[in-house]
């Protein structure tokens, strides 16, 4: 991809101020998201706490109906009725988004916070063209005249990899197929040069090669302009490749959350340890993959305690009376990694155990070989859903 990528989406003249890289920028802090429906209050989201500095990306991974995308939504204050925040913070740059008006989160909805939304067709507008829908964006946020925002909407859909951008930019989201769609959010997501990015599954329907583009495109753009990036998946080479830190949500709250190399090279709570070996590795060969038993509960009726027990089966003696009675909070295993597990922690949070017990099997079966290892730049190792094998 041309080198000049971001200039190009957003030129010199109109990009706003750099905060300093490390500073940070959106902090939540025991967030609640439930949502109430006939068959109850759907605890969609139960104190969750992340931070996010500029230039940084985390990675939000989790099965589906973890809660991912509704603490996203949450940070945008996009959750509608029945839907709502029950309670806790939400900071960006010094301001709780929760006190703001409604005028006041429009302002900053698009502009220095964008989304990536998960169903593209269902987030473009029907009777608008892709050219408007675009150029709606920098005719709102920078005070662009029409035919100039349509101008850089053309140069977008051009930078996102759209074939035809001159025909496609006069057409309807109808005419567009998903991955042309998932592109079309994308340039939206990027024009006004956000100070964070929020992508929900940005590669969903998209074939390898524009998926590593856009993958690139987000990249650069957080390294250039110092934007910080929420990045929504279930593909773990993805995670590995961008993220610098990752949170690992389970039924509606974090179960884990570390950097990036040291999650795959020592995941400590049961749930992390499933999903990593659950990756088929490149070279190895075993006679079926890992699973984890079970399914996600039911967010009407959460076990009482530990949300993982039912499935999980590395659960020791000592634990297992914790893990059926007392909900455990996420504690600090090691420094800077924080787990959610009785394994690591007693009644009174004091520290019991700062290494993975030997007997941890993520599965039904032991896994074979050594711990998963990670080298940045080698993510090829991983393998795994995701990285376009089935598309």
């Amino acid at each position: 991809m041309d080198q000049t990528v971001v200039a190009e989406l957003v030129p010199e003249s109109q990009r706003r101020p750099k905060g300093a890289t490390g500073e940070l920028l959106l902090e939540v802090d025991d967030l609640h998201t439930s949502f109430r429906t006939h068959d109850g209050l759907v605890r969609a989201v139960t104190g969750v706490d992340f931070n996010v500095r500029r230039g940084e990306i985390l990675g939000l991974v989790g099965e589906s109906g973890c809660g991912k995308s509704v603490t996203s939504l949450s940070v945008l204050r996009l959750i509608n009725p029945p839907g709502r925040i029950d309670s806790g913070r939400i900071t960006f740059d010094g301001k709780d988004l929760l006190n703001l008006t409604e005028t006041e989160m429009r302002n900053i909805r698009g502009n220095r916070i964008s989304m990536i939304f998960q169903q593209p067709t269902s987030a473009l507008n029907p009777v608008m063209d892709l050219g408007s829908q675009v150029g709606e964006v920098l005719e709102t946020h920078r005070n662009m005249k029409r035919k100039v925002a349509r101008e850089r909407a053309l140069e977008l859909l051009r930078m996102v990899g759209i074939a035809d951008p001159e025909r496609r930019l006069k057409a309807y989201p109808h005419e567009t197929s998903g991955g042309m769609a998932q592109r079309v959010m994308i340039a939206m997501a990027l024009a006004c040069e956000p100070e964070l990015l929020i992508a929900d599954e940005p590669t969903t329907a998209l074939d390898v090669t524009i998926q590593a583009q856009i993958l690139d495109l987000m990249r650069r753009l957080q390294q250039e302009t110092g934007t910080a990036i929420i990045l929504i998946t279930h593909d773990l080479g993805v995670v590995a490749e961008m993220c610098d830190r990752v949170a690992v949500m389970y039924a509606g709250e974090i179960v884990e959350q570390t950097d990036t190399a040291t999650l795959f090279r020592d995941p400590r709570h049961p749930y992390t340890r499933g999903l990593i070996s659950s990756i088929p590795v490149v070279g190895e060969i075993r006679e079926e993959l890992a699973t984890i038993p079970g399914n996600v509960p039911n967010l009407v009726d959460l076990p009482p305690a530990c949300r993982f027990a039912p499935r999980c089966v590395t659960r020791e003696v000592e634990s297992v009376a914790n893990s059926t009675e007392i909900h455990p909070v996420l504690l600090e295993a090691t420094p800077g990694h924080e787990v959610r597990c009785w394994l690591y922690h007693d009644r009174e949070g004091r520290i019991i155990r700062s290494e993975a017990p030997r007997s941890f099997r993520p599965g039904a079966s032991e896994i074979a070989g050594s711990e998963p290892t990670l080298e940045r730049g080698h993510t090829a190792e991983l393998g795994g859903g995701g990285d376009g094998a089935t598309t």
